[in-house]
């Protein structure tokens, strides 16, 4: 089975879900609380996007690497869901910014701009760490969050 069907864009894909914990995330935070309703949500996100790494990673007979990795960008680029800038692109380092992010949009569109970066980049970490044990993110900041633009740096681990 494929990892992501190419039928519906990831943004569509993330809307379904976002609308139904939208209401999972209101009903834990009124009865636990908003810090521990956001930790429920983060921690079944997280593990989610591990998961989903993993089924990328099985479509590939090798650990996959930054190449494998890029060739499935188009996936959450698909539908002008986002604007990238690419800084760096090489076998060991894949460097952009994301300078327009429609996922922060929808988010907020749908009320859940508070929860945004949590349904969304939240992931980002996560799907490396199912997708290669070979590929690290580092990110500082995020339009979800309130930055301008979104610094992805993604590595290749040093063996």
């Amino acid at each position: 089975m494929p990892a992501h069907p190419d039928h519906i864009s990831m943004i569509e894909k993330r809307r379904i879900e976002a609308a139904l914990i939208g209401e999972l995330y209101e009903v834990l935070k009124e009865r636990h609380g908003a810090n521990e309703a956001a930790e429920v949500i983060r921690i079944t996100i997280e593990a989610s996007a591990i998961t989903q790494g993993g089924e990328f990673r099985a479509n590939h007979d090798h650990e996959p690497d930054l190449a494998d990795f890029t060739a499935h960008q188009h996936l959450w680029e698909k539908d002008n869901a986002l604007t990238r800038e690419i800084l760096h692109n090489s076998a060991d380092r894949l460097d952009y910014n994301i300078t327009r992010c429609a996922y922060a949009e929808m988010y907020r569109d749908m009320g859940l701009g508070e929860i945004g970066h949590l349904l969304s980049c939240n992931r980002d970490g996560a799907f490396c760490t199912g997708f290669s044990k070979d590929i690290e993110l580092t990110r500082t900041q995020t339009i979800m969050e309130g930055a301008d633009f979104c610094d992805f740096r993604y590595a290749m681990k040093r063996k």
